[in-house]
């Protein structure tokens, strides 16, 4: 069994500083290989000064998440892929579970293990926590992490379970379901690839599990701060994106419906005075509306496939349920 672990790297020495020699001393069983972005920093010199038996993919461009890694990976031969931040701490024997996991079924093509807090390991971290949910207006969400309300990790989601989407920040999939899918959207760059990923595949008939016997902690953030205009905008037309291309229904309303809960949010953000994110906003909504006949043809093609598997929809609004019924735990949904 051939695994690899691809940790994409831009301009992260410091993350890779800190945590690679972790993931290489805790991960015998794979081949650990660092697909560097166009890095301006000094990271590539590190690597090979510091682990010199690391295999390093340079891409001649910095082509974001999303492409970056599907780049680096056209050159990699694999059973089993596993695509780890490079803000991640693992642990002792975190990677067999998930392996084992996948091997039960031919169904089940992706997983995601426990995500905690890096920097508060209690709790469960924003990007995973234990496993990824969508709500009706493809809002997502996940068990532990309902928008920015993190959980404590209690014991409540020690088990393994099919859900909607597994993170990319600790993402095992298998390597010809990475191939069928052609890999992430790289029209996408960075944020919310991994969603889109997995609701193909649940499209094509296939599952996307969580791991409880595997834990891992991720800083979050690495890359782009939470806060970040950019994100902001990445997050909004993404998710507009993958809701084209991906919803199985009347997409008119729901599209409508989104966009009016954008606009709240934009008010949201004036009122506290975040006018670089409401124009971020405003962005991502033109570049949607440019790129409609594109995301339908895409859409055609994806829902030719008569056969769904969707386990971990939530059939109500995770909005109203947040801020308007102020459930903030998963258990209350």
């Amino acid at each position: 069994m051939n695994i690899i672990i691809a940790i994409l790297n831009y301009n992260g020495k410091n993350w890779l500083e800190q945590f690679l020699h972790t993931v290489i001393a805790k991960s015998k069983e794979a081949e650990v290989i660092v697909i560097d972005n166009a890095s301006t920093d000094d990271s590539i010199l590190f690597l090979k000064n510091k682990f010199p038996a690391i295999k390093i993919i340079v891409n001649t461009e910095n082509y974001g998440f999303a492409g970056g890694y599907n780049e680096g990976l056209k050159h990699l031969e694999a059973d089993y892929i596993i695509l780890l931040n490079s803000d991640v701490e693992v642990t002792d024997n975190w990677i067999m579970p998930v392996i084992n996991l996948l091997e039960t079924s031919e169904e089940i093509v992706a997983a995601q293990p426990k995500v905690l807090a890096y920097n508060n390991k209690s709790k469960f971290e924003h990007a995973g926590a234990a496993g990824g949910m969508i709500d009706r207006l493809g809002y997502p969400f996940c068990r532990g992490r309902i928008f920015n309300h993190t959980e404590e990790d209690l014991g409540q989601f020690d088990d393994n379970k099919e859900v909607f989407w597994a993170t990319g920040a600790c993402l095992f999939i298998k390597a010809s379901t990475f191939k069928e899918q052609k890999g992430f959207d790289a029209s996408y760059f960075a944020h919310m690839e991994e969603i889109d990923l997995c609701w193909r595949i649940k499209n094509s008939g296939k599952k996307i599990y969580y791991c409880s016997e595997s834990t891992v902690y991720h800083v979050g953030g690495g890359t782009l701060d939470y806060m970040s205009p950019f994100k902001t905008y990445l997050n909004f037309k993404n998710s507009l994106y993958t809701l084209h291309k991906n919803y199985d229904g009347f997409l008119s309303s729901i599209i409508l419906t989104r966009l009016i809960l954008d606009g709240v949010a934009a008010a949201k953000f004036l009122f506290g005075g975040e006018f670089k994110n409401i124009w971020s906003i405003i962005k991502a909504h033109f570049h949607y509306f440019r790129h409609i006949p594109t995301l339908a043809k895409q859409r055609k093609s994806i829902h030719k496939k008569k056969y769904k598997s969707m386990t971990g929809v939530y059939n109500k609004s995770i909005v109203w349920q947040f801020f308007g019924l102020k459930k903030d735990s998963y258990s209350d949904l």
